[in-house]
Protein backbone atom coordinates (compact mmCIF):
# COMPACT_ATOMS: atom_id res chain seq x y z
CA UNK A 1 0.00 0.00 0.00
CA UNK A 2 1.42 3.88 -0.59
CA UNK A 3 0.89 5.70 2.47
CA UNK A 4 1.16 9.98 2.48
CA UNK A 5 0.82 10.66 6.15
CA UNK A 6 1.60 14.66 5.01
CA UNK A 7 -0.22 17.37 3.07
CA UNK A 8 -2.02 20.57 2.99
CA UNK A 9 -5.13 21.30 1.41
CA UNK A 10 -6.08 25.45 1.18
CA UNK A 11 -7.62 25.41 4.93
CA UNK A 12 -3.69 26.04 5.15
CA UNK A 13 -1.40 27.06 3.08
CA UNK A 14 -1.94 24.85 -0.18
CA UNK A 15 -3.28 25.21 -3.06
CA UNK A 16 -5.65 22.59 -3.83
CA UNK A 17 -8.85 22.45 -2.01
CA UNK A 18 -9.33 19.05 0.18
CA UNK A 19 -11.90 17.66 -2.27
CA UNK A 20 -9.06 18.65 -4.80
CA UNK A 21 -6.67 16.79 -2.86
CA UNK A 22 -8.17 13.57 -2.33
CA UNK A 23 -8.67 13.50 -6.26
CA UNK A 24 -4.91 13.96 -6.94
CA UNK A 25 -3.93 11.61 -4.31
CA UNK A 26 -6.25 8.83 -5.63
CA UNK A 27 -5.03 10.10 -9.38
CA UNK A 28 -1.53 9.20 -7.74
CA UNK A 29 -1.78 5.77 -6.52
CA UNK A 30 -2.44 6.74 -3.01
CA UNK A 31 -3.82 4.43 -0.83
CA UNK A 32 -3.73 5.65 2.89
CA UNK A 33 -3.71 9.76 3.03
CA UNK A 34 -3.41 12.07 6.38
CA UNK A 35 -4.80 16.02 5.59
CA UNK A 36 -2.17 17.66 8.13
CA UNK A 37 -3.14 21.47 7.09
CA UNK A 38 -1.22 24.21 9.36
CA UNK A 39 -3.24 24.59 12.77
CA UNK A 40 -6.62 24.08 11.60
CA UNK A 41 -8.79 21.19 11.22
CA UNK A 42 -11.58 22.35 9.19
CA UNK A 43 -10.83 20.88 6.14
CA UNK A 44 -11.50 17.10 7.30
CA UNK A 45 -14.79 16.79 7.01
CA UNK A 46 -14.87 17.53 3.39
CA UNK A 47 -11.65 15.52 2.90
CA UNK A 48 -13.08 12.58 4.20
CA UNK A 49 -16.73 13.19 2.54
CA UNK A 50 -14.21 13.07 -1.08
CA UNK A 51 -12.33 10.43 0.49
CA UNK A 52 -15.15 7.65 0.97
CA UNK A 53 -16.51 8.62 -2.78
CA UNK A 54 -13.35 7.70 -4.23
CA UNK A 55 -12.25 4.29 -2.03
CA UNK A 56 -9.19 6.45 -0.01
CA UNK A 57 -8.51 5.79 3.58
CA UNK A 58 -8.19 9.61 4.97
CA UNK A 59 -6.46 9.72 8.10
CA UNK A 60 -7.39 13.14 10.14
CA UNK A 61 -4.40 15.19 11.04
CA UNK A 62 -3.17 18.27 12.00
CA UNK A 63 0.13 20.04 11.46
CA UNK A 64 1.11 21.94 15.02
CA UNK A 65 3.51 25.23 15.10
CA UNK A 66 5.56 24.68 18.33
CA UNK A 67 8.35 27.27 19.77
CA UNK A 68 11.34 24.87 21.27
CA UNK A 69 14.21 26.71 22.70
CA UNK A 70 13.85 29.41 20.31
CA UNK A 71 13.58 27.08 17.63
CA UNK A 72 9.77 26.91 15.10
CA UNK A 73 8.93 23.02 15.27
CA UNK A 74 6.29 21.20 13.62
CA UNK A 75 4.16 18.42 15.19
CA UNK A 76 2.02 16.33 13.55
CA UNK A 77 -1.46 14.86 14.55
CA UNK A 78 -2.38 11.62 13.19
CA UNK A 79 -5.85 10.04 13.80
CA UNK A 80 -6.56 12.78 16.10
CA UNK A 81 -10.47 13.61 16.91
CA UNK A 82 -11.20 16.62 15.08
CA UNK A 83 -14.08 16.90 17.88
CA UNK A 84 -11.53 17.48 20.98
CA UNK A 85 -12.30 20.08 22.63
CA UNK A 86 -8.73 21.14 24.01
CA UNK A 87 -7.26 20.63 20.50
CA UNK A 88 -9.88 22.97 18.82
CA UNK A 89 -9.31 25.55 21.24
CA UNK A 90 -5.71 25.24 21.51
CA UNK A 91 -5.76 25.75 17.33
CA UNK A 92 -7.29 28.95 17.60
CA UNK A 93 -5.46 30.76 19.71
CA UNK A 94 -2.40 29.11 17.49
CA UNK A 95 -4.50 30.97 14.56
CA UNK A 96 -5.55 34.36 16.74
CA UNK A 97 -1.49 34.82 17.25
CA UNK A 98 -0.72 34.06 13.51
CA UNK A 99 -2.68 37.54 12.21
CA UNK A 100 -0.77 39.29 13.97
CA UNK A 101 2.38 37.66 13.25
CA UNK A 102 1.49 38.39 9.52
CA UNK A 103 0.96 42.11 9.96
CA UNK A 104 4.86 42.58 11.52
CA UNK A 105 6.00 40.25 8.27
CA UNK A 106 4.72 42.93 5.90
CA UNK A 107 6.12 45.47 7.93
CA UNK A 108 9.56 44.71 8.34
CA UNK A 109 8.87 43.88 4.23
CA UNK A 110 8.09 47.20 3.85
CA UNK A 111 11.15 48.85 6.01
CA UNK A 112 12.96 47.00 3.33
CA UNK A 113 11.43 48.34 0.44
CA UNK A 114 8.88 46.16 -0.34
CA UNK A 115 5.23 47.59 0.37
CA UNK A 116 1.66 45.71 1.00
CA UNK A 117 2.71 42.34 0.66
CA UNK A 118 0.45 41.30 3.34
CA UNK A 119 -2.15 42.24 0.75
CA UNK A 120 -0.71 40.72 -2.14
CA UNK A 121 -0.56 37.28 0.90
CA UNK A 122 -4.20 37.60 1.73
CA UNK A 123 -5.35 36.89 -2.23
CA UNK A 124 -3.49 33.59 -2.04
CA UNK A 125 -5.24 32.57 1.30
CA UNK A 126 -8.59 30.78 1.07
CA UNK A 127 -8.60 30.42 4.78
CA UNK A 128 -8.68 34.38 6.46
CA UNK A 129 -7.85 33.14 9.81
CA UNK A 130 -4.60 31.72 8.23
CA UNK A 131 -1.91 33.84 6.21
CA UNK A 132 1.16 31.74 6.07
CA UNK A 133 4.93 32.49 5.09
CA UNK A 134 3.52 30.19 1.93
CA UNK A 135 1.29 32.62 1.31
CA UNK A 136 3.86 35.90 1.42
CA UNK A 137 5.94 33.60 -0.90
CA UNK A 138 4.06 33.43 -3.37
CA UNK A 139 3.22 36.67 -3.66
CA UNK A 140 7.22 37.54 -3.57
CA UNK A 141 7.12 35.44 -6.80
CA UNK A 142 4.69 37.14 -7.82
CA UNK A 143 5.22 40.72 -7.19
CA UNK A 144 9.07 39.88 -9.33
CA UNK A 145 11.56 39.64 -5.79
CA UNK A 146 11.87 35.79 -6.37
CA UNK A 147 11.98 33.11 -8.99
CA UNK A 148 10.21 30.73 -7.20
CA UNK A 149 8.87 30.36 -3.60
CA UNK A 150 12.74 28.06 -3.15
CA UNK A 151 14.24 31.13 -3.79
CA UNK A 152 11.86 33.50 -1.33
CA UNK A 153 12.72 31.15 1.63
CA UNK A 154 16.71 31.56 0.85
CA UNK A 155 16.48 35.32 0.99
CA UNK A 156 13.30 36.06 3.00
CA UNK A 157 10.84 34.82 5.56
CA UNK A 158 13.48 33.06 7.17
CA UNK A 159 16.12 34.22 10.39
CA UNK A 160 18.53 36.84 9.51
CA UNK A 161 16.24 37.91 6.52
CA UNK A 162 13.49 40.35 6.09
CA UNK A 163 10.25 39.49 6.43
CA UNK A 164 11.20 37.26 9.18
CA UNK A 165 8.99 37.40 12.84
CA UNK A 166 9.42 35.41 15.61
CA UNK A 167 6.73 33.92 17.18
CA UNK A 168 5.97 32.55 20.26
CA UNK A 169 3.38 29.46 19.19
CA UNK A 170 2.64 26.57 21.48
CA UNK A 171 4.88 25.04 23.84
CA UNK A 172 5.92 21.21 23.16
CA UNK A 173 4.37 19.88 25.63
CA UNK A 174 0.73 21.61 24.96
CA UNK A 175 1.00 20.19 21.17
CA UNK A 176 1.89 16.92 22.69
CA UNK A 177 -1.15 16.86 25.29
CA UNK A 178 -3.55 17.90 22.46
CA UNK A 179 -2.63 15.26 20.28
CA UNK A 180 -2.37 12.28 22.82
CA UNK A 181 -5.45 13.47 24.52
CA UNK A 182 -7.48 13.34 21.17
CA UNK A 183 -6.75 9.60 20.50
CA UNK A 184 -3.93 10.75 17.99
CA UNK A 185 -0.09 9.87 17.42
CA UNK A 186 2.36 13.06 17.85
CA UNK A 187 4.89 12.68 15.15
CA UNK A 188 7.89 15.27 14.82
CA UNK A 189 8.15 16.72 11.21
CA UNK A 190 10.72 17.17 8.96
CA UNK A 191 13.45 16.97 11.77
CA UNK A 192 15.89 17.56 8.80
CA UNK A 193 14.51 21.35 8.26
CA UNK A 194 15.35 22.52 12.46
CA UNK A 195 18.61 24.14 12.68
CA UNK A 196 20.06 21.93 15.43
CA UNK A 197 23.33 20.91 16.64
CA UNK A 198 23.81 17.26 17.59
CA UNK A 199 23.59 17.90 21.21
CA UNK A 200 20.33 20.00 21.21
CA UNK A 201 19.10 17.26 18.67
CA UNK A 202 19.66 14.64 21.25
CA UNK A 203 18.26 16.94 23.73
CA UNK A 204 15.00 17.78 21.60
CA UNK A 205 14.40 14.39 21.13
CA UNK A 206 14.73 13.15 24.23
CA UNK A 207 11.94 15.64 25.82
CA UNK A 208 10.03 14.51 23.06
CA UNK A 209 9.93 10.99 24.01
CA UNK A 210 9.54 11.98 27.36
CA UNK A 211 6.45 13.67 27.21
CA UNK A 212 4.99 11.59 25.03
CA UNK A 213 6.19 11.78 21.17
CA UNK A 214 5.70 8.64 19.88
CA UNK A 215 7.22 9.16 15.98
CA UNK A 216 9.77 11.06 13.60
CA UNK A 217 9.13 11.97 9.77
CA UNK A 218 12.26 9.54 8.52
CA UNK A 219 11.00 10.15 4.80
CA UNK A 220 9.73 13.60 3.74
CA UNK A 221 9.98 16.31 0.79
CA UNK A 222 12.41 18.10 3.61
CA UNK A 223 14.85 15.06 3.58
CA UNK A 224 17.58 14.64 0.96
CA UNK A 225 17.86 10.46 0.50
CA UNK A 226 20.54 10.11 2.31
CA UNK A 227 18.76 12.03 5.67
CA UNK A 228 16.53 9.05 5.30
CA UNK A 229 18.71 6.43 7.05
CA UNK A 230 20.14 8.94 9.64
CA UNK A 231 16.67 10.05 10.70
CA UNK A 232 15.82 6.00 10.52
CA UNK A 233 19.08 5.97 13.04
CA UNK A 234 17.68 8.24 15.48
CA UNK A 235 14.32 6.70 15.02
CA UNK A 236 15.83 3.32 16.26
CA UNK A 237 17.94 4.89 19.01
CA UNK A 238 14.74 6.83 20.71
CA UNK A 239 12.13 4.06 20.20
CA UNK A 240 9.99 6.12 17.47
CA UNK A 241 8.03 5.13 15.17
CA UNK A 242 9.04 6.36 11.20
CA UNK A 243 6.33 8.23 9.22
CA UNK A 244 6.51 9.16 5.91
CA UNK A 245 4.51 11.82 3.98
CA UNK A 246 5.29 14.36 1.03
CA UNK A 247 4.70 17.41 2.92
CA UNK A 248 2.83 18.25 -0.35
CA UNK A 249 1.47 22.00 -0.65
CA UNK A 250 0.23 21.64 -4.38
CA UNK A 251 1.60 21.38 -8.09
CA UNK A 252 5.15 22.33 -8.61
CA UNK A 253 5.79 23.70 -5.29
CA UNK A 254 7.95 21.43 -3.43
CA UNK A 255 10.54 19.10 -3.60
CA UNK A 256 8.09 15.97 -3.81
CA UNK A 257 4.22 15.68 -5.41
CA UNK A 258 1.71 13.67 -3.77
CA UNK A 259 2.16 9.96 -2.97
CA UNK A 260 5.94 10.70 -4.24
CA UNK A 261 7.11 9.06 -1.02
CA UNK A 262 10.12 6.45 -1.01
CA UNK A 263 9.97 3.55 0.80
CA UNK A 264 11.07 3.80 4.65
CA UNK A 265 14.79 2.65 5.12
CA UNK A 266 14.81 -1.18 6.35
CA UNK A 267 14.70 -1.94 10.27
CA UNK A 268 12.11 1.33 10.60
CA UNK A 269 8.72 0.20 12.46
CA UNK A 270 6.27 2.03 10.01
CA UNK A 271 3.66 4.62 12.05
CA UNK A 272 0.59 2.95 10.15
CA UNK A 273 1.25 -0.20 12.02
CA UNK A 274 -1.10 1.76 14.77
CA UNK A 275 -3.86 2.49 12.28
Amino acid sequence: MRFDLHSHSTCSDGLLSPAELVERAVQRGVDVLALTDHDEIKGLESAREAADQWGLRLVNGVEISVLWDEVTLHIVGLNIDPAHSPLIDGLAQIRAGRETRAQRMSESLAAFGIPDVLAGARRYAKNPELVSRSHFARYLVEAGHARDTNAVFRHFLTPGKPGYVPHQWATLANALQWISNSGGTAVLAHPGRYDLGEAKCERLLGEFVELGGTAIEVVTGSHAPAEFVTWARHARRYGLLASAGSDFHGPGEGYRDIGNVPALPSGCDPVWERF
